[in-house]
């Protein structure tokens, strides 16, 4: 590593009361700290950048009493030196890992577990889903022209209840066996980059649960932000920011705790702030992953988040990171991202966030009547708000999450606005994301959670339909599956729609219109945000005076531009106009 530094933690009982030492030519013990709890001893090691793989020895003693423990030395994986981050040219697909596919039902439950079961009838319990079952599906994936892969956590999260979403994780080193294994999980990097997707690692800074073997027997207090009752987080993420706001209200948001089950860590102690970003550096260095998606942005200790983005990108550089920010309002959500120049003297080398305040507009433009600032305005005035970013393009956009309601229930199953609000991720700025199920219109509202997280239908040897194979599926199945692939392979394929420039025009009667563009191509995008059809002047877009030919994108179809075009009611229409 660039840094020479490692601190190990080493716990067992009564290990604070030895001494260590380490008789190595290419390796120092330079400090040893003793912590309140003598089952803890953390020793910092300084490494030699010329030293090869191989085993150093440990010797502990006290008194008459010794003993010797191995600690390997290890370069970065050839994995990691070839790991790339993320760009606008991504498209990321989101998969909760237990509601996807399980291709080991030997790994489905454990009996020493907390959770002993699955039962797929239950939706807040495991249903068997694994990293092996994402690996025999990637064809899928890859039909869609996904070029990233974000799994929801997959870390052991070894809890009593609702352990199957990986929020509340119990060990930071270790992929939750019911998943499957460390090698398991690095064979399923291998076999994604073997297919130029990226791996995207969902990580948590803000909280473990509490089964956390650390936080059962803790090294001090001081790594838990402890109150003296109960105190949840007031997830009121605008007092970090507000001019006005009292500490009190700060205090609460930052370290109140999440849930009952979900302790928050107090990252201004600099053991566990070591803990966790040393803990990040192996994830990537050991499994060459290309992206974290960091849950909670906003509650963790904002000067942690930033010595955490600064020691990954001197490591890895061309590493990704983007936050979560499920927050009210763009400046709010820009004030996360690094060089924004709303801090001074201080960025959080944030490079992306997840774009709520794009999600919000959308949503709104397809359920509101048209105004000044309703409905189709609400995608223009959020896009003019982009300045406050250093490059908004890097913002990840989305329709629904395992949070959220699915988009196909909110937009109230319209097929039409279904693919218009896709059209729209798609060929507007920033990383476009799409959660598992929505392109064969997966259905539900997130009241709770779990019926938003089903299970995939196919991927369990017992289901009677397949919706992996275009033979398990419905004619509308298909019909919408069409859809998502030909414009995600679209996109992969013509550098317009991530690198060219983006010019939108103001909203007329409920249409919005834009184009991407490059010296050789334009790409025209026309959204007609109203429930009946319209007839739209196209020459306050395009001189109408030379001949414009292009050809329609989602229905191929070459097509001469004329003076109107006539618009079904909630019609997206893509036209590629070459220069």
């Amino acid at each position: 590593m660039e840094n020479p530094c490692v601190e190990l933690l080493i716990y067992g009982p009564n290990i604070g009361a030895y001494v260590a030492e380490i008789a190595d030519e290419h390796v120092q013990l330079i400090r040893t700290t003793q912590m309140v709890n003598k089952n803890y001893l953390f020793l910092e090691l300084k490494i030699d950048p010329r030293t090869p793989n191989k085993d150093v020895t440990l010797k502990f003693m006290r008194g008459t009493t010794s003993f010797t423990w191995p600690y390997s030395i290890k370069s970065k994986s050839e994995m990691a030196k070839g790991q790339q981050g993320l760009s606008p040219s991504d498209y990321i697909y989101l998969i909760f890992p237990d509601r996807f596919s399980n291709a080991d039902s030997s790994n489905d439950a454990f009996s020493e577990m907390k959770e002993t079961e699955v039962n797929r009838d239950n939706l807040f319990d495991r249903h068997g889903g694994d990293l092996q079952g994402i690996v025999n599906n990637l064809d899928y994936v890859e039909e869609l022209g996904v070029t990233a892969l974000w799994l929801n956590p997959v870390w052991e999260n070894d809890q009593p209840k609702a352990s199957y979403h990986g929020y509340a994780p119990t060990d930071i080193y270790a992929i939750d066996r019911r998943l499957g294994t460390n090698t398991d999980y690095k064979q399923f990097v291998a076999a994604c980059h073997l297919r130029d997707i990226k791996v995207v690692k969902d990580i948590v800074y803000n909280h473990w649960g509490d089964q956390h073997w650390i936080y059962k027997d803790l090294p001090d207090s001081s790594w838990i932000n402890f109150w003296p009752t109960y105190t949840k987080t007031s997830y009121k993420a605008p007092t970090l920011l507000d001019p006005y706001a009292n500490e009190n209200d700060r205090l609460k948001m930052t370290d109140g705790w999440f849930d009952h089950h979900m302790p928050d860590l107090n990252q201004r102690n600099p053991h566990l702030a070591n803990y966790l970003i040393q803990n990040s550096l192996w994830w990537i260095g050991h499994f060459g992953i290309d992206a974290f998606r960091i849950d909670t942005y906003a509650y963790p200790d904002q000067l942690f988040m930033k010595e955490l983005a600064d020691r990954v990108l001197i490591e890895f550089p061309s590493f990704f990171m983007f936050g979560e920010t499920w927050v009210h309002g763009t400046p709010i959500q820009a004030w996360f991202t690094g060089d924004n120049g709303l801090k001074k003297g201080y960025s959080s080398n944030l490079q992306s966030v997840t774009d709520f305040q794009l999600h919000y507009a959308l949503n709104n433009a397809l359920s509101e009547n048209f105004g000044w600032t309703e409905g189709a305005s609400r995608l223009y005035y959020t896009l003019a708000k982009d300045v406050v970013y250093k490059d908004a393009a890097l913002n990840v956009t989305f329709l629904d999450n395992h949070d959220l309601s699915r988009v196909f229930s909110v937009v109230g199953e319209n097929p039409e606005k279904l693919k218009t609000a896709f059209a729209f991720i798609m060929t507007t700025r920033g990383i476009p994301s799409l959660y598992y199920g929505t392109e064969i219109g997966l259905k539900n509202f997130a009241n709770p959670d779990g019926l938003v997280r089903q299970d995939f239908p196919g991927g369990w040897a017992a289901d009677s339909l397949n919706k992996f194979a275009r033979a398990g599926r419905t004619v509308f199945e298909n019909e919408l599956f069409d859809y998502f692939a030909r414009l995600g392979q679209y996109r992969k394929k013509n550098p317009e729609l991530f690198k060219g420039s983006l010019t939108h025009f103001t909203p007329e009667e409920g249409i919005y219109v834009y184009f991407r563009a490059s010296e050789k191509k334009k790409i025209m995008v026309v959204m007609n945000f109203n429930a009946e059809g319209k007839s739209l002047e196209m020459n306050r877009f395009l001189n109408l005076e030379e001949k414009h030919s292009a050809r329609r994108v989602l229905d191929d179809r070459k097509v001469q531009i004329g003076k109107t075009l006539e618009l079904k009611a909630y019609e997206t229409i893509i036209f590629e106009i070459k220069l």
